[in-house]
């Protein structure tokens, strides 16, 4: 981990230079995976200065449109994307990810789907270009865990996460004076998709949100999953419950509950991608992560240990068996 931090500086100094080396020309982001509309969101806030929400620093220059065959979320959506990147934000499209590699400076893997993953960084990474990864980071633990892994071997920043977390109002939450923090509640939709772990799909937005308030540090993870919702408890190594409740088939905000020694606080989420992608044009200039990649990592066993309570009929199953488990 020393090594890793080491080299995460190193690498800081480089992206650092190129921040300023980009004071006439923004870093170029080469984009892969256009099945999903955050390809058209982060690229109209990055590519359209006249846009309310334009973030300077960083802009869509070239796409690989990727896709996958089996998700009809992906392949009914991908060419009309792909269409308005080209035509309305100027966006090079290519025919291979080493294409890509060559015109850009940074890197943004937007698959829709996760199992993809780890194989469009793998040239990425080879390539030292410094790498935000959309969610799902991958399509399962095993994948997240060797995604970092080779990301931390080379020296490469890497960076995937939820926009929830950025959201001002659970910021502010976060933020708030409740006194000694003894829990945490939250809830957000949570399709399933069949060929990813259940919260991995969506569920990852209000797991992220749960953790935004929490913390790393769970140990144990219960689940309970019926047609209609997956409710999920972990407990800390400090005392601490967080509760996650993930929404199908009806009313699904996004609301978060935190439980403090003085005050509780109870909202709903309210925001969007804007402060989000200022983080992620953050790192792409400093190399540093907003999040932790072991707390990042977290969330994601916090999920696998979902899965695997559900699949034993409610049982208790530790954070740390999982990740043994996955580990490569």
């Amino acid at each position: 981990m020393m090594m890793f931090r080491t080299r995460c500086f190193l690498m800081t100094i480089l992206c650092s230079l190129m921040g300023l080396a980009a004071t006439a020309a923004d870093l170029k982001v080469g984009m892969i995976g256009l099945d999903t509309s955050h390809a058209v969101e982060f690229t109209r806030r990055l590519n359209d200065a006249n846009d309310k929400e334009f973030i300077p620093g960083a802009h869509v220059v070239v796409a690989f449109k990727g896709g996958s065959k089996d998700i009809p979320e992906s392949w009914n959506r991908v060419e009309g994307y792909t269409k308005t990147l080209q035509e309305k934000y100027g966006v090079k499209i290519v025919d291979s990810i080493e294409e890509l590699l060559k015109e850009a400076d940074v890197v943004m893997i937007e698959s829709l789907d996760g199992r993809s993953h780890l194989e469009e960084a793998l040239p990425v990474i080879k390539a030292h270009k410094p790498l935000f990864v959309d969610k799902p980071l991958a399509g399962s633990l095993r994948d997240a865990l060797a995604l970092y892994r080779q990301a931390r071997e080379n020296g490469v920043p890497i960076y995937s996460g939820s926009s929830l977390r950025f959201y001002p109002n659970l910021q502010a939450m976060k933020a708030a004076a409740t006194g000694q923090l003894k829990g945490a509640f939250s809830c957000g939709p949570c399709e399933l998709e069949p060929h990813h772990p259940d919260l991995f799909w969506y569920g990852i937005h209000p797991t992220e949100a749960l953790y935004t308030i929490m913390g790393p540090g769970c140990e144990t993870v219960v689940c309970t999953a019926t047609a209609d919702a997956h409710v999920v408890t972990g407990a800390w190594k400090d005392g601490k419950v967080g509760t996650l409740r993930g929404l199908r088939n009806g009313a699904s905000p996004y609301r978060v509950t935190v439980f403090g020694a003085k005050k509780a606080l109870d909202e709903e989420l309210a925001g969007n991608y804007t402060p989000f992608l200022r983080e992620v044009v953050k790192f792409f200039q400093t190399g540093v992560a907003p999040v932790p990649p072991e707390e990042t990592l977290e969330i994601y066993a916090f999920m696998e240990a979902a899965d695997e309570s559900k699949r034993q009929g409610g049982c208790p199953v530790k954070i740390a068996d999982v990740m043994q488990k996955a580990a490569p």
